[in-house]
């Protein structure tokens, strides 16, 4: 079964932001496009609400709406919508478990301020099985244009951002768009020094090199199952989240890597957190395998 690109919606404007870019998106790979809401109804017994059938009427509306948007706009496209009763963070991170790509919209409001992610959208990155994808709503097509890279970042041994980078290739090959592949290294606190370690470092040119060669193998596979993408090796030293926000400032996309700790749970992580809260284009926070 194909999965399809999934956009949750909810009749704002960064909803339709989204859906706009998770269309565009489901065409470049030839997927379907679903088009997904959550409703809930909560009577109150002191403010008067809507009755029941009236949330679930808007609901249907809010999908039915987002779906002649994509159809007017790409006619050829497979479009499937659909309002579902249930707690939105549960529906959207089911949703993501079946999906080739979530998409969600944020509002964005500069490089300084960034994203505004809503407590639905964290919990929702935080605990999905598949990519999430944040669109703002001041996205355009224009974003896309012949030239803008796809930026991703890599770091540890290969098996540590391979999903990442799978996802980083997919996007850049769809897009016929270059690859920046970003590594950025730090130098190790000094009692991590000694005269046997500095020697080694000495004979072997520096940390540089040793960078360069661990994210060569970390592309080698992904290298031969996209060759067709051009690939920019980037290795740069200071921290991961300033580093890759800079390249991100002319880029179509930037795919990132979520933390993962046995101890406390599913996170973001700090370099996600950064780029989800300031990058200026779509970035995609991809779990790990």
């Amino acid at each position: 079964m194909t999965r399809p690109i999934t956009v949750g919606v909810d009749g704002s404007p960064e909803s339709a932001a989204a859906a706009a870019w998770a269309a565009r998106e489901a065409v470049r790979r030839d997927r379907p496009l679903r088009i997904v809401h959550a409703w809930q109804w909560e009577p109150y017994e002191i403010v008067p609400s809507a009755d029941r059938d009236a949330v679930a009427g808007w609901a249907r509306r809010t999908v039915d709406e987002a779906r002649a948007a994509a159809t007017a706009r790409h006619p050829e496209l497979t479009v499937v919508a659909e309002a579902v009763e249930g707690p939105a963070v549960d529906l959207l991170v089911a949703e993501a478990a079946g999906a080739d790509l979530l998409v969600l919209g944020s509002r964005g409001h500069g490089a300084v301020v960034g994203f505004l992610v809503g407590s639905v959208g964290q919990q929702v990155i935080a605990e999905a099985a598949g990519p999430v994808v944040l669109v703002r709503s001041d996205d355009r097509p224009a974003a896309e244009a012949a030239g803008r890279e796809v930026v991703v970042g890599q770091h540890g041994a290969p098996e540590d951002g391979a999903r990442a980078l799978e996802v980083a290739f997919a996007a850049a090959a769809a897009r016929g768009a270059d690859l920046r592949v970003v590594r950025a290294w730090s130098l190790p606190p000094v009692f991590a020094y000694s005269p046997a370690s500095m020697q080694l470092l000495d004979e072997a040119g520096g940390l540089e090199p040793i960078e360069r060669k661990a994210l060569d193998e970390a592309l080698e596979p992904w290298r031969k199952r996209f060759p067709r993408v051009r690939v920019i090796e980037h290795v740069e030293m200071g921290s991961a989240a300033q580093v890759l926000l800079s390249t991100a400032a002319d880029a179509q996309l930037v795919v990132v890597g979520r933390h993962a700790s046995r101890a406390v749970g599913p996170r973001v992580g700090s370099v996600a957190h950064a780029l989800v809260h300031h990058a200026p284009c779509p970035v995609a926070v991809v779990p790990p395998a």
